[in-house]
């Protein structure tokens, strides 16, 4: 459906190509040359009417062996081409257990989100709750960016350092809503107050 309402988006993006000239021949034939401007217009191909630069229409995040966007990781080999592939032991609490934990809090956080301000009433362990579902979800997501993009057998370091910074900074978050909620109005009070300010 996409090639029908934008056929320019299958184009090349790179206007160099032998492909792209060729393509760009074919329109710039005798017979489209012979009609009119307008004409032309709509059967020139997009790169070659566009303001952008060339170097950002061959491509926006282009890695070449003389320019990479990022080093790429320590490249290491552990055993033979010919060693099976490890099998994890089987486990439902990192398993399906996980997910459903998962699951249920983020579940669990659109009652808890939409109720105080609909119902119309501060309730202090509804509050209290919210936090606690709060803190354990973003702690849970950002758990799971650290796991994917820092495998322990390539940067371990790393991956330790992350994951305690993490947890430093969850239980950091966990004793500051702890005293925002015990010692000041709460985190669905203040958010009342700044949104009737």
């Amino acid at each position: 459906m996409a090639s029908l309402l934008r056929p320019s988006i299958l184009r090349p993006a790179c206007p160099s190509s032998a492909a792209s000239q060729r393509m760009l021949s074919t329109f710039t034939s005798s017979s489209v040359k012979r009609t009119s401007p307008f004409a032309q217009q709509l059967v020139r191909p997009a790169f070659e009417r566009s303001t952008i630069p060339q170097p950002t229409r061959i491509a926006a995040f282009h890695a070449t062996q003389k320019m990479q966007i990022l080093p790429p990781l320590p490249q290491t080999i552990q055993g033979t081409l010919n060693d099976p592939v490890p099998v994890p032991e089987p486990s439902p609490t990192h398993g399906s257990y996980h997910w459903s934990f998962e699951r249920v809090i983020s579940a669990g956080l659109i009652p808890l989100t939409v109720a105080p301000f609909a119902a119309g009433s501060l309730n202090p362990v509804m509050d209290s709750a919210l936090c606690a579902l709060l803190v354990i979800h973003s702690h849970i997501g950002f758990e799971a960016c650290i796991v994917d993009y820092f495998p322990t057998k390539r940067v371990p370091l790393v991956r330790k350092g992350c994951t305690w910074l993490l947890r430093i900074a969850t239980v950091t978050l966990g004793v500051a809503l702890y005293s925002f909620e015990t010692n000041d109005v709460g985190i669905t009070e203040a958010i009342t107050k700044l949104w009737k300010a």
